[in-house]
């Protein structure tokens, strides 16, 4: 009778001068292992749970009215937080230059990498790094959304994020160039 993967104890003979029967556990080890965990979390969930005890008196109809201190009042609109700065202004230029330009360092020096036979260690480009064209694309994106992003912080009043997206993204890609330049 064969036995098949999900029997617990399997018979293995040495090839010794010898043959003596030994038996092995293939699977009850590690279902051992994952049952008793699930029971012991199971259990604990179940302990946290009996112990959130609901009171009778809170059940009662009278217990349910509300308090006659709580009053209704509108809601007002809050004000429009003012823009303390233009989004185009001198420093985000620069910055999405500099977002731009390393961007297309890191482009050039990934595309040299991998036409010499390199590979991608970044997985999400890795799915773009099949062609020039979709590499391209991968970083006009990457750029673009930097960009996106920014305007958004812009737009809630997060200014310093808004700077702070782009000066991550230019760290970011220094790091990229200089990790491919010096692994060639």
């Amino acid at each position: 009778m064969p036995l098949g993967t999900a029997d617990a104890i399997v018979l293995v003979l040495e090839a010794s001068t010898e043959p003596s029967p030994k038996f092995m556990q293939t699977k009850f080890k590690a279902a051992f292992k994952y049952g008793t965990a699930t029971l012991l979390f199971v259990l604990a969930v179940s302990v946290l749970a009996s112990s959130q005890d609901v009171s009778l008196a809170l059940l009662q109809p009278a217990a349910l009215q509300p308090s006659p201190v709580v009053r209704n009042t509108p809601l007002e609109r809050l004000p429009i937080a003012p823009s303390e700065h233009r989004f185009w202004d001198k420093q985000n230029v620069f910055l999405f230059g500099a977002v731009a330009g390393m961007s297309a360092a890191d482009f050039a020096v990934t595309n040299a990498n991998l036409q010499s036979g390199g590979r991608e260690l970044n997985p999400v480009t890795r799915v773009f790094s099949g062609s020039t064209a979709g590499l391209a694309a991968n970083f006009a994106g990457e750029t673009a959304g930097v960009i996106g992003l920014s305007y958004f912080f812009h737009k809630t009043g997060h200014h310093k994020l808004e700077r702070m997206t782009s000066v991550v993204n230019i760290g970011a890609s220094a790091v990229a160039v200089t990790y491919g330049l010096t692994h060639r």
